[in-house]
């Protein structure tokens, strides 16, 4: 096995099979916070099958050779831990966060979890039932929905527009069999990551590891097929009618992976355009316009895009003022950039989220994943804020120019039918 050191406290091994491991060693804390990252998710599935892999994710839950549903449930909460798992875009995630003591057996718990489930036919019908209660969760937070149906206008040909949850059609025709199959040509030690971090010890990570037969085989078994990759369909204008209170709106637009260097530049802009009570949305919607109480920005970054959106909520006869104020904003700083001032401050606002974000043993948990699972390579701290003081004012002008024309945002629009 590859066993490299990265930073101080800090491990990296590779083994022969694929797996790859890291572990921060946090001295100051007293707990462990364990993940098992499954590179297989909703990105790789069929439409027709759309919703398998959260499906998967819950029913090894259902229990697995060794504990049954109650046994996962109680055996970590019971000692003040916590045991969790969501299916995202790229990959499937199982997590614990334990006393440092319980690290082994949260090890235990989880390779259960991935390795050894039991995906019993008599259990899939209540787990589905549970999937349509939460999809039917969903169709009734209008504040949910319309990112879900955002994301299916920008992404019509994609797995990247589909439902994570799928649909009451796609969930009906999935077997215990395909769940099996998917399983088993996904969940292989080769297509892993385990990240650490906590007051750990590199060498026990492994100990613990190498003891639930985590190194074994030389070779993946098996290679997962590429993500495909189809243009986004930009500068669209959708609207769902529906019976709201507000109108609900999602702009949007494709960008780039995380591993991108544009990344720095972009998390500044979306912070100074739309990432808190001093930004520009918030301050010119809600302060000065008076036209909705929620008004923010986001970026998601996926294995082989990103995405950049906002989000306002407003009452239906304001909502056509704020989408037209939303629009103004984009166009000024696409056409404008940032002034130096508003440059300095998105850079010390980005590195103090970073810093702080990185106090929680979840958080660098995450992080470490992250760079395996983003095919990006490891900075240390000070390298990567060195790199977001680098960020030019030419670097965010280009970004803004790129990515924040109006024109290019496809806008989805859900709640009372306008009028004619």
């Amino acid at each position: 096995m590859d066993t490299v050191l990265l930073d101080e406290g800090l491990h990296r091994t590779t083994a022969p099979n694929g797996l790859v491991v890291y572990s921060e060693s946090l001295p100051g804390v007293r707990s462990a916070a364990v993940g098992v990252y499954v590179r297989t998710a909703s990105a790789h599935e069929l439409r027709e099958q759309m919703g398998i892999s959260h499906l998967l994710e819950h029913m090894v839950f259902k229990g697995t050779e060794r504990r049954s549903a109650r046994d996962l449930a109680l055996e970590l909460e019971v000692r003040g831990g916590s045991l969790d798992a969501y299916t995202g875009r790229d990959a499937t995630s199982y997590q614990a966060h334990v006393l440092d003591a319980d690290l082994p057996l949260a090890v235990d718990i989880l390779t259960d979890l991935v390795h050894r489930p039991l995906l019993r036919e008599s259990d899939l019908e209540p787990e589905r039932n549970v999937i349509l209660e939460e999809i039917n969760g969903v169709e009734d937070a209008p504040d949910d929905l319309v990112f879900e149906l955002h994301a299916a206008a920008l992404w019509p040909d994609h797995p990247y527009g589909y439902s994570i949850l799928g649909t009451p059609d796609t969930l009906a025709g999935i077997t215990a069999a395909d769940l099996r199959c998917l399983h088993q040509t996904g969940y292989y030690r080769g297509n892993c990551v385990v990240a650490v971090a906590g007051n750990v010890d590199h060498g026990r990570v492994l100990e613990a590891l190498g003891r639930e037969g985590w190194f074994e085989g030389s070779a993946p078994e098996w290679a997962r097929p590429p993500i495909p990759m189809v243009p986004a369909a930009r500068g669209r204008s959708l609207q769902e009618d529906r019976d709201t209170a507000q109108s609900h709106v999602v702009f949007g637009t494709d960008t780039f992976p995380l591993k991108d260097p544009r990344r720095f530049a972009l998390a500044i802009l979306t912070n100074v355009f739309g990432g808190g009570m001093s930004s520009r949305l918030f301050q010119r919607v809600r302060e000065e316009l008076g036209l909705a109480y929620a008004v923010f920005a986001y970026r998601n970054f996926h294995h082989r895009s990103g995405q950049l959106g906002v989000y306002v909520g407003s009452q239906t006869a304001s909502a056509g003022q704020a989408v037209e104020a939303i629009r103004e904003e984009y166009d000024r700083l696409a056409r404008e950039g940032l002034p130096a001032d508003e440059l300095a401050d998105g850079k010390q606002q980005l590195k103090g989220q970073i810093m702080l974000s990185l106090e929680s043993p979840v958080a660098r948990m995450g992080r470490l994943a992250g760079f395996s699972l983003h095919d990006d390579d490891y900075r240390p701290l000070d390298r990567l804020l060195a790199e977001i003081d680098a960020v030019s004012l030419d670097d965010v002008a280009a970004v803004a120019a790129e990515f924040f024309p109006a024109d290019r945002q496809t806008v989805l629009r859900l709640g009372p039918a306008l009028s004619s």
